[in-house]
C-alpha cells in the first residue's frame, strides 16, 4: 500500500492544503477528507491521480477544511458522468450525521443535470461506530472518536498483507479510541505545533495535541510506524526537522513528518 499525504496542514494555512491523503493498494484508491476547496483537484492531479480514478472517499467529519473539497470531486465526476467518460459509482462514506449536509450542499450548489446522479452513482454510504466495510481491497473499520467538537469518525484499515493502519481524525485520540488504535501498525495523528509553542497556539484549547504528545500516545501503545499531520505552517521549511527532533525524544519507533505531496510506503 502507499499513502500520499495530499495536505498536512490545520484549517487556516495558505502555505499548505488542508489535511487529506490518499491510500493506494492494488490500483484501487480511497480517498480520506478532502480538503476546504478545489485545491484537492490540484492536489489530486500533482499526485499523478485523475478523479476519475477515486471511487471511495470518506469524510471524517463537517468541518470544511475536511469537507468542501468533496463537493468539486461531486462536480467533476457527475460532470464526467454525463459525458459517458467515469465508470462505475463514486461511494462516500461518513457518518449517518453528515448525510443530509452532504446532500443539502450538492442540491443547492451543483447543476442538476450533474446533481441529477446522486443515489444512482453517486452514493451517499452512512456507517455507524464498529461498522466494517470492504473499500479498495480492504478490511476498513469506523469508529467514533468521541469528539465534543463536532461528531467524527477515525478508521482502521487492514491491508490484504495484514498491516493495521488508524487514523484518529483531526484532534487526540481519545480512550474510547484505544481498542481501535492498540494493535496498530501504522498510525496517523494530529499534532498541531510543537510543545514549546504551546502556549502560542494553546492546542489543547482547540483540541489538537502537541508533538510530544501524539508521540508519547504510539509510544504508549508501542506502535512501530506515526505519520503526524494537521500542523500549523509559522514552522513552514523547517517543520520536518524540528517536529522529528522533537518527536524522536518521546517515540522511537519510524517517525514521519511529511510534506504535501509526499508519498510513504505502508509496509
Amino acid at each position: 500500500m502507499e499513502l500520499t499525504m495530499l495536505g498536512t496542514g490545520n484549517a487556516n494555512v495558505t502555505e499548505y492544503f488542508n489535511t487529506c491523503f490518499l491510500l493506494e493498494e492494488a490500483g484501487q484508491y480511497f480517498l480520506v477528507d478532502t480538503g476546504g476547496g478545489n485545491g484537492i483537484l490540484k492536489a489530486l492531479k500533482n499526485a499523478g491521480v485523475s478523479v476519475m480514478d477515486i471511487h471511495d472517499i470518506f469524510i471524517t467529519h463537517e468541518h470544511l477544511d475536511h469537507l468542501l473539497g468533496l463537493f468539486w470531486i461531486i462536480r467533476t465526476a457527475g460532470h464526467e458522468m454525463s459525458q459517458g467518460n467515469y465508470p462505475g459509482e463514486l461511494r462516500i462514506y461518513c457518518h449517518s450525521g453528515l448525510v443530509s449536509t452532504i446532500r443539502t450542499i450538492v442540491e443547492l450548489t451543483i447543476w442538476k443535470k450533474t446533481a441529477r446522479y446522486l443515489d444512482e452513482r453517486i452514493l451517499l454510504i452512512p456507517v455507524e461506530s464498529g461498522e466494517t466495510r470492504e473499500i479498495a481491497g480492504c478490511r476498513v473499520t469506523f469508529f467514533d472518536t468521541g469528539s465534543t467538537k463536532a461528531r467524527q469518525f477515525g478508521f482502521i484499515l487492514e491491508t490484504q498483507n495484514h498491516i493495521r493502519l488508524s487514523c484518529c481524525g483531526d484532534e487526540p485520540a481519545r480512550e474510547c479510541e484505544f481498542p481501535y488504535i492498540k494493535d496498530s501498525h501504522w498510525l496517523l495523528h494530529e499534532a498541531f505545533c510543537l510543545y514549546r509553542d504551546a502556549d502560542k497556539y494553546h492546542p489543547r484549547e482547540i483540541h489538537h495535541s502537541t508533538v510530544r504528545e501524539a508521540c508519547t500516545l504510539a509510544e504508549r501503545f508501542r506502535i512501530p510506524n506515526l505519520v503526524l499531520y494537521h500542523t500549523e505552517e509559522d514552522t513552514l521549511a523547517d517543520r520536518k526537522t524540528l517536529y522529528t527532533e522533537e518527536g524522536k525524544r518521546f517515540y522511537h519507533g519510524n517517525l514521519y513528518v511529511p510534506w504535501d505531496g509526499e508519498k510513504i510506503r505502508i509496509v
